[in-house]
């Protein structure tokens, strides 16, 4: 859907004004009135990353470092990279003039923990290439005031392995707080998420349980998505479960689209979105409390809705093998958002009324390929939710583009069948 139609814009004026997104730039504790480590101090850390060997422990005492370099820990094994607490060893970057992130990662079993990174000019903390990563109990953030200066992803592993993330804060990226990309065999647990344009993302992934998680205030909460034209193609196996995805009704700040034509998918992203589904391969959503996000609490999208090319190798743009159920819902906050053409799409050609919020709204984009018709669910979405009935769900026709939408209200035709989504989080001890 790439052109308003007038009815649109007729509602898009009439409730502009309700569609605002709320901002904030919180932070958990005031970093300034830790202790200033001196140059020599500073200096000291620096080194220790340099210098570091398989099997080191670098230690970082309290304080507050700022810190003008990358600090990159290259091709090591069994290393532990250990502050204080988040809230005793803080790593600024607010003085770092080139290089992108403020940590890069490239090793074998490598853990991080107790500490907080903030302000780096690109993404907080990178892990690429590592096999084995543990982030535990960080806090990634930036403190500015002008948001679309904040770096892309505050904890950002990408092509890894064996990859967990429990007990850490991301807040106020421009893209995705907590981002795992191209990667296989995650979990990501018991974190928080705010702030952010999306809270928690999965991309490109196999294999990941997000659960026990905190996403609020964000533009969208949690994300699975597959892009077309990436090192690993098509992801699958997800599953999204006992988080509280809630009030994720900031501003969408992200980086405009520029020139190239893939763009990026998180600027499409309506305020007020819960979860949010884009040529996800087996997923499921069981057990979330998705509360009070004005736009819709689920999206089942296939990547045609963004308009960008959607062939490539080795990789499908639809949405397919999905299983929602025993979530629940609250649709209080609020009226949907306008500044983004889905939730222009969700607010006036919704099944329920105009400018009403959804629970879950399906794009109703189907591979004609398998059946010539929705209603035989050739995409298997599966819902179950208690009180069905009472559901706010939306499928829309869009097969026509522009010319011919439609929504309907009835999920019926999807609630028939039961998907089975298998993930293995055996790779991590104690789980």
């Amino acid at each position: 859907m790439k052109n308003p139609s007038k009815l649109l814009l007729t509602y898009l004026a009439a409730f502009f004004l309700f569609a605002c997104g709320e901002t904030s730039n919180e932070q958990l504790f005031d970093s300034s009135l830790l202790p200033k480590r001196s140059i020599e101090e500073t200096e000291k850390v620096i080194e220790d990353f340099i210098m570091a060997e398989d099997e080191a422990v670098i230690q970082i005492p309290e304080g507050f470092y700022e810190i003008n370099t990358q600090l990159i820990l290259d091709n090591k094994s069994n290393v532990t990279i250990k502050g204080a607490g988040l809230k005793n060893t803080v790593l600024s970057f607010r003085n770092l003039k080139t290089g992108g992130e403020g940590v890069k990662i490239v090793g074998t079993n490598i853990t991080i923990e107790d500490l907080t990174i903030e302000d780096a000019p690109g993404d907080g903390i990178k892990a690429q290439h590592t096999d084995g990563i543990t982030f535990r109990r960080i806090n990634v953030t930036w403190t500015h005031g002008d948001k679309s200066k904040n770096g892309t992803y505050a904890i950002y592993p990408v092509q890894c392995k064996n990859v967990l993330i429990e007990e850490s804060i991301a807040s106020h990226s421009r893209d995705a707080g907590i981002y795992v990309g191209q990667s296989e065999n995650i979990v990501v647990k018991n974190s928080l998420a705010f702030g952010n344009v999306a809270g928690i993302e999965i991309e490109n992934c196999d294999n990941a349980e997000v659960f026990g998680n905190i996403a609020r205030n964000n533009a969208g909460g949690i994300l699975v998505f597959n892009l077309p034209g990436l090192p690993k193609s098509d992801g699958k196996g997800t599953k999204i479960y006992n988080n509280q995805i809630i009030d994720n009704n900031h501003e969408n700040f992200a980086t405009p689209l520029g020139e190239d034509p893939n763009g990026n998918t998180v600027t499409m992203i309506p305020p007020g979105s819960g979860v949010i589904l884009l040529a996800a391969k087996e997923v499921e959503i069981y057990g979330n409390e998705i509360l009070r996000n004005k736009t819709t609490g689920i999206a089942v999208a296939s990547y045609q809705i963004t308009g960008f090319p959607s062939e490539a190798p080795n990789w499908s743009p639809y949405t397919s093998d999905v299983y929602i159920h025993d979530n629940q819902y609250d649709r209080s906050k609020g009226f949907p958002d306008l500044t983004r053409e889905m939730g222009q799409l969700i607010s006036i050609y919704n099944a329920h009324g105009k400018a009403k919020t959804q629970d879950i709204v399906y794009d109703g984009i189907w591979d004609e390929s398998i059946s010539e018709s929705i209603e035989s669910n050739p995409m298997n979405l599966c819902i179950s939710e208690p009180k069905i009935s009472e559901l706010y769900f939306t499928r829309f026709y869009l097969m026509d583009g522009d010319d011919n939408i439609e929504s309907f209200d009835d999920p019926i035709p999807f609630s028939n069948c039961q998907v089975s989504v298998k993930t293995d989080k055996s790779f991590i001890s104690g789980l």
